[in-house]
């Protein structure tokens, strides 16, 4: 795990940023102003989304987890998905603010 100040990288998150053409910096920007939210498949973690632009439309989705002692966020992996994803659980708002009060200090 490669850590900064306020973001934890998993190697298989890094591996998977190599992969898919994303930079560290588009990943905090998806984490920051997501167009959608949604819990994760894995239990405490939240799955965050925006359009990835271009002639064809696509979805730039994360895995993240929120770890409030440390007031840091852990990204678990990253990933393009090619058209429009369904829409499944979304996270409650005092969730999300929680994790926004995170990212902004």
């Amino acid at each position: 795990m490669i850590s900064g100040a306020k973001y934890f990288w998993t190697k298989h998150s890094i591996y998977k940023m190599r992969h898919y053409g994303l930079s560290p910096q588009r990943i905090k920007r998806i984490i920051r102003y997501p167009a959608r939210t949604e819990e994760a498949i894995v239990p405490k973690m939240i799955a965050a989304m925006q359009p990835a632009g271009g002639k064809n439309y696509s979805e730039i989705w994360t895995i993240y987890q929120s770890i409030k002692k440390q007031e840091k966020i852990k990204i678990i992996t990253a990933w393009r998905y090619p058209g429009k994803s369904p829409i499944h659980n979304p996270i409650p708002q005092d969730i999300l603010n929680e994790i926004k009060s995170i990212c902004l200090l």
